[in-house]
């Protein structure tokens, strides 16, 4: 079946009891998003714990998805970095294992002056991997780095050959759309805030990048049918059963809530790290309850019928 939009899923760090990464857990993973009908994987981004990582796990971690994946899932990975010379190895060693794309987040500490520092900043990691298509990962809620992405496509698309687009991981939707009209062709802008993904396919989004897609991924490939199909009151219902999901697992934490939710799907990464820390005690059976009794649990049970 081919759908109306590709979901990426943006993949949680898998741990071992002993908190080390675990990549024993990588190949039955992919094997899940495979039947989940995702086109792809986002590795060490923000779900994946990245900055908590140190590079050679994150290395590790790529090298390890690369060679799971096959023809089945598209892998981008995260080489983002607050020091540009580890996201410049990071960039190169993806390429290295084969990444169908490479991506990175502003640097967040020391953050760029002005949108000519952004480009010049990213042009830098791009060129460590001369061969592999290059998406800038705009999240300003978390590296602090506004500003247009239209305006970064256009003072880009020069000066940074290997140049595919966005990761848009904000709620700008006028901007959002404008990037969106630059050299379509060319580049591709992938919506990243899950619970808001209808808005963004109404303005013309074909594709999205998120954490939930890990988890009740057919929740949001039946609503993206439904659009399509100009059935919009249950794409809205869809979408609302999305955001009900997700505003009770941000009750809880948020990530640590989610990877619980991928444990009872059957995949156990473990707790997050340090300094997010696992649920608190009691936390789980309540995440469980307030799901179950809001209705919400079925959207989660159910897959996508092939």
């Amino acid at each position: 079946m081919k759908h109306s939009v590709g979901l990426i899923a943006a993949t949680f760090a898998p741990y071992a009891p002993d908190g080390s990464v675990n990549l024993a857990l990588v190949e039955p993973y992919a094997e899940r998003l495979v039947a989940d009908q995702v086109r792809g994987v986002f590795v060490n981004g923000t779900t994946g714990e990245s900055a908590s990582l140190t590079t050679d796990e994150r290395m590790r971690l790529a090298e390890r998805w690369c060679a799971v994946a096959g023809d089945s899932l598209e892998v981008i990975v995260h080489v983002g970095h607050a020091g540009l010379e580890e996201a410049r190895a990071m960039a190169a060693h993806a390429e290295k294992c084969g990444a169908k794309a490479i991506s990175a987040l502003s640097p967040y500490f020391f953050k760029p002056s002005s949108m000519g520092a952004l480009v010049e900043a990213m042009g830098r990691v791009a060129a460590a991997a001369p061969n592999t298509p290059f998406y800038y990962y705009h999240i300003p809620s978390m590296t602090g780095a506004h500003g247009s992405m239209a305006r970064f496509l256009e003072m880009a698309a020069p000066r940074i050959p290997t140049l595919a687009g966005v990761k848009y991981t904000w709620e700008d939707l006028m901007d959002y759309a404008a990037a969106l009209e630059v050299d379509p062709g060319r580049f591709e802008v992938f919506f990243g805030r899950d619970e808001i993904l209808l808005s963004a396919l109404a303005l013309g989004a074909s594709s999205g990048v998120g954490s939930t897609y890990n988890l009740w991924p057919s929740t949001y490939l039946r609503m993206a049918e439904a659009f399509a199909q100009g059935d919009h009151a249950t794409a809205q219902a869809h979408q609302r059963t999305a955001r009900r999901i997700i505003q009770v697992g941000l009750k809880y934490g948020g990530l640590p809530a989610f990877k619980a939710i991928l444990a009872w799907r059957g995949l156990d990464c473990g707790p997050t790290r340090l300094p997010l820390g696992p649920l608190a005690a009691g936390d789980e059976g309540e995440l469980r309850k307030e799901l179950e009794e809001q209705g919400l649990l079925e959207a989660i049970k159910s897959p996508i019928k092939r």
